[in-house]
């Protein structure tokens, strides 16, 4: 059966006054424990992962369009999307233009589990954010702590970064990075502009906790003194260092290939 639908049309509409500040404030998200996705791929992303939405808002521009009839059927029957006028849509929605939809769902709180991890201290910039998120899923690392003064990770800028990477990672936020590293078993490899050690020379096959730390102070003094080791990305160029986005790709990467050479 279709869902029913009921058309909001009031810009004065508390529901829709509601969704305008959980798209704009983190505040608003972490007090009602909750996601906003902003367009079907981000929908879709979550979907395939079991994520089912609280609330959904149908642009009614878009109602007609095949992909979003495909999305709308694979919603809960107990769900009752929402069509909201692409003018009024396009006020509340963070990007340029109403997107096709924009969903709200739990924000979610997966279980510490082991193996290889990233730890973010700090991260701000939601580009690196969101990079480092879709690197860390392909190369399979799927744990990731971020401490509490990391960017918000579920920002609206931070998911499109991620190209649905949150939906297949387990993010903890505001962790304990100190007693993160304090329990873990593996090693403990953090980057350094002055590390010992090339990260090439490095044993990556086991499990590994990578630490990144903030794109202008680094990792603090803290951290650093938990790790087993300091290491250098070689750069016989003229840089003077990397961005952290690209410093962690390289790492986890890394990783991947010595992995790969171990197959055979």
């Amino acid at each position: 059966m279709p869902h029913p639908y009921r058309t909001l049309t009031s810009p004065h509409n508390d529901t829709l006054k509601h969704l305008a500040r959980l798209v704009q404030f983190a505040r608003d998200r972490r007090k009602d424990d909750v996601i906003v996705l902003e367009g079907i791929h981000l929908l879709e992303a979550a979907l395939e992962q079991g994520v089912v939405p609280a609330q959904c808002f149908i642009n009614e521009a878009a109602l007609g369009r095949s992909e979003v009839s495909a999305l709308l059927a694979r919603l809960p029957q107990t769900l009752s999307p929402l069509v909201v006028p692409e003018a009024l849509l396009g006020k509340l929605t963070s990007l340029s233009s109403a997107p096709e939809l924009i969903a709200v769902c739990p924000r979610p709180h997966p279980p510490r589990r082991s193996g290889s991890c990233l730890l973010l201290e700090d991260i701000q910039d939601p580009g690196n954010m969101g990079t480092i998120l879709r690197s860390a899923a392909a190369s399979g690392v799927m744990e990731v702590f971020l401490s509490k003064g990391c960017a918000d990770v579920f920002s609206p800028k931070v998911l499109r970064a991620g190209m649905g990477a949150h939906f297949v990672l387990n993010l903890h936020e505001a962790a304990d990075l100190a007693d993160v590293l304090a329990g873990f078993a593996g090693r403990k490899l953090v980057t350094h502009l002055e590390g010992s050690q090339s990260l090439y020379a490095q044993d990556l096959r086991g499990d590994v906790a990578f630490v990144f730390g903030n794109e202008g102070a680094g990792v603090s003094p803290a951290l650093l003194q938990q790790a087993d080791c300091r290491v250098r990305i070689p750069m016989p160029g003229h840089a003077e260092s990397l961005n952290v986005a690209m410093a962690a790709t390289i790492c986890l990467f890394e990783r991947v290939r010595q992995l790969e050479v171990s197959l055979g």
